[in-house]
């Protein structure tokens, strides 16, 4: 059974080399509802620059059909077909000037303050194919040239896909896009050197750097996003490496403690140890409640609800510890 969604037409598919030369029947595409794009790029997005996982543009106008699982997953394995949440066109936000932003589903985290819950699991996103985002990234040549801006990839934690953002990387740094990754760095082993050669900015998700704050925030370890930001820096000393944008988000009562605020600083000035210039920027994200609504819809327990958004004083204070540190802080 083929189900259409809302939206244009879509398109006549395009093969993009699986397994036996066809591509499976579910692979959605990228149409864009909406009138077509101008150089000079669209309205800054409405929503605010608060912690990551937003609501992306969604994928209206694809069309879904039934496909064989073995073949879907051969296609996933290959990086030939990736799980998409959405995707958005952003100014100033996930990068610098206008960014397409795309949502990919699956996280090994467990974040309480998660925006998008409707992204931890891999198998609730929809089929597109890294041909058809690319496509995508294509149609927006003129607009990122216009605000040098480019693409992100997130999440979900984008690196639960790794041969599929490996892929979209690789073809658009052929295009000459600037490139970003947006993670926490937990999977930071499964982003190979050849990835990191393709990536121009990582925006790093430090929640923590007190172990005991990391595991009650997450529910899993520490060590693989500090380890992941050391690699980084260190590869800067021999050859190319991302920049590196640390992002904080501020929750009262759970990460602004100003000891728990002095380790996350202290280790962004650390990469700067290593390799001078390695962290460009650290984004201080206070928290909000606005994916409240999602825990509710999918009958997940939502454990901040009481929290309230971070005082004007309290996050000026804790952007002043990373200024502190010599850290250009936002």
């Amino acid at each position: 059974m083929t189900v259409t969604l809302p939206g244009p037409a879509a398109r006549p598919a395009r093969g993009c080399g699986v397994a036996g030369g066809t591509l499976p029947d579910d692979a959605t595409r990228l149409d864009v509802p909406g009138a077509p794009v101008s150089a000079a790029g669209p309205a800054t997005s409405g929503a605010p620059v608060g912690h990551a996982r937003r609501a992306g543009a969604g994928l209206d106008g694809l069309t879904v059909a039934d496909v064989d699982r073995a073949d879907k997953l051969a296609a996933m394995r290959a990086g030939e077909l990736g799980s998409v949440h959405s995707w958005e066109l952003v100014t100033a936000v996930d990068g610098p000037g206008t960014r397409l932003t795309v949502f990919l589903n699956g996280c090994p985290l467990r974040c309480l303050y998660c925006h998008n819950p409707d992204t931890f699991a891999m198998k609730d996103g929809r089929p597109v194919t890294a041909d058809e985002l690319l496509g995508r990234v294509r149609r927006y040549l003129p607009v990122f040239r216009a605000t040098h801006g480019g693409l992100t990839l997130s999440g979900g934690e984008v690196l639960m896909q790794p041969a599929f953002a490996a892929r979209v990387l690789r073809g658009a740094k052929a295009m000459g896009v600037h490139t970003a990754l947006d993670t926490s760095g937990f999977l930071g082993a499964n982003a190979t050197d050849v990835m990191l050669d393709d990536t121009d900015l990582v925006l790093l998700d430090v929640k923590s750097a007190d172990p005991d704050i990391y595991r009650k925030v997450t529910s899993r370890d520490l060590e693989p996003t500090l380890r992941f930001g050391r690699r980084i820096a260190e590869r800067g000393l021999t050859g190319h490496a991302p920049d590196v944008w640390v992002r904080f988000v501020l929750v009262p009562g759970l990460t602004d403690d100003p000891d728990n605020v002095e380790k996350v600083a202290a280790y962004a000035a650390s990469l700067n140890a290593i390799r001078p210039g390695t962290v460009t920027r650290v984004e201080v994200l206070p928290f909000h409640q606005m994916g409240r609504d999602k825990w509710d819809a999918l009958g997940r327990t939502y454990e901040l609800d009481d929290t309230p958004p971070p005082s004007a004083e309290l996050t000026e204070r804790v952007r002043d510890q990373f200024r502190a540190h010599g850290l250009t802080t936002y």
